[in-house]
Order: C-alpha cells, then sequence, then structure tokens
C-alpha cells in the first residue's frame, strides 16, 4: 500500500469541504523535529474548513495527528487566509 504525504491528506479532505476545490492549496515546511502544513483555500471557504467554533480546524489537526504518529513525525496544521 503506497504511503500518502500527509499535505495530500489534508489537501484531499479540504477539497471535499469546500466549493472551490481547485483553489485548495497545500504546502509542507519540513523542520528537523515538527514539519509545518500550510492550507490555503479560497477567501469564501475559509469558514468551511475552519468551521463551527473552530470543530472542524480541529478535526483535520486531529487526523494530522492521528495519521503521523504512524510514521513517527509530528506536524501541525496552519490554515492561511
Amino acid at each position: 500500500m503506497p504511503m500518502i504525504e500527509m499535505k495530500d491528506l489534508i489537501a484531499k479532505i479540504a477539497k471535499a469541504l469546500v466549493d472551490k476545490p481547485e483553489e485548495v492549496i497545500t504546502t509542507e515546511i519540513k523542520g528537523q523535529q515538527t514539519s509545518v502544513i500550510e492550507l490555503k483555500v479560497a477567501k469564501e471557504d475559509i469558514g468551511k474548513v475552519i468551521g463551527k467554533r473552530g470543530r472542524t480546524a480541529q478535526a483535520l489537526r486531529s487526523i494530522l495527528t492521528s495519521a503521523s504518529t504512524k510514521i513517527k513525525k509530528r506536524y501541525s496544521l496552519e490554515i492561511l487566509d
């Protein structure tokens, strides 16, 4: 089974949530201990990836944390506006 890149995982989930999936951009900034995944979506879709009281954003972070423990690397998610 091919291993999926974490930024691709976040992009795939984000594209399913937004109205303009073609405008979803993810970039990975690799660090020694922790890598940061930046998620950028269309201005009108920002609320969809953050969710009510930040619940969707928190769910994305939970998925990222769970998936990254398998490969023993830490990731954090930044949602850019």
